[in-house]
């Protein structure tokens, strides 16, 4: 089994994240870290402090050296696709080639309320999250990009320079819908994330992805399958890993071991030692 860690970037500060991913890079066991795409905190006052995903993800791609590093997952109502495949470029540029894409359709009614972003009905924002990821496809991987969808337009457009990664950087799509988001991740993603309570909910999301990539021809072990695992700060680390445990035997690739709140640097090289068993 494969492991990565995830912060939170609500009611923490910039250096507090920053130090935690550069110890993160140093622990060879955890090959990618994940931070989330909010403007608000989910959790405590909504009005606290929530660092802005993309700025901090370049920022973040500076400061270290070999982790993978990704969103879980860009909201595809906050930003045109073809302005999130500039900055994927980009980000995966300053990385090196390290840049994970993490794309879903979004879904948070306070921030595009507050923001004055229109939240579509969900076939229509479903509708627009297809279109988005082919758009940013094309934009990623041709020289001048065309695509004329029902919402998305590009004309011989440009996205240049191009990512290190060809032929463009992964795709994670996050999500268990198991008529759109999964035929999704069939068609389109390297990486699927999904969050759920247990293996035996996990385990049925799995035979629906396969049966969407058998559907269209596609190897379905292409497709790195992860799972958000939270540790608990008031429970013994003892039961995150054994979590972690019993999603590998069911199948899933990578273990995303989602952080305590606002946690310093410390608690990385206890869990990397309790994990390493598992490896």
């Amino acid at each position: 089994m494969r492991f990565a860690v995830k912060t939170r970037p609500e009611h923490t500060t910039w250096q507090r994240m920053r130090d935690v991913w550069v110890a993160a890079d140093q622990l060879e066991i955890f090959e990618s870290a994940w931070h989330w795409d909010h403007f608000y905190p989910l959790s405590g006052d909504m009005a606290g402090p929530n660092l802005e995903a993309w700025t901090t993800l370049a920022a973040l791609a500076q400061a270290t050296s070999r982790i993978r590093l990704g969103c879980q997952v860009t909201g595809m109502i906050y930003r045109h696709p073809a302005v999130l495949a500039n900055m994927a470029a980009t980000t995966d540029i300053i990385s090196g080639g390290r840049l994970e894409l993490g794309v879903g359709a979004g879904w948070n009614e306070m921030e595009t309320a507050a923001y004055g972003i229109e939240l579509y009905p969900l076939k229509e924002r479903f509708d627009r999250f297809d279109e988005g990821v082919q758009a940013m496809i094309a934009l990623l991987t041709e020289k001048s990009a065309n695509f004329d969808g029902q919402y998305i337009k590009l004309t011989d457009a440009y996205c240049e320079p191009k990512a290190v990664q060809t032929p463009h950087p992964p795709i994670t799509i996050g999500g268990k819908g198991p008529k759109r988001t999964l035929r999704a991740v069939a068609r389109w993603a390297q990486h699927w994330n999904v969050i759920v309570a247990s293996p035996e909910e996990w385990k049925p999301l799995k035979d629906i992805l396969v049966q969407h990539c058998s559907d269209i021809g596609r190897d379905v072990n292409e497709i790195t399958c992860s799972v958000n695992i939270r540790i608990d700060p008031d429970q013994p680390l003892d039961v995150a890993v054994a979590a972690a445990a019993a999603y590998g035997e069911a199948g899933v690739d990578l273990a995303v071991m989602n952080l305590p709140l606002d946690a310093p640097p410390s608690v990385l090289e206890p869990l990397a030692k309790a994990l390493a068993p598992l490896a």
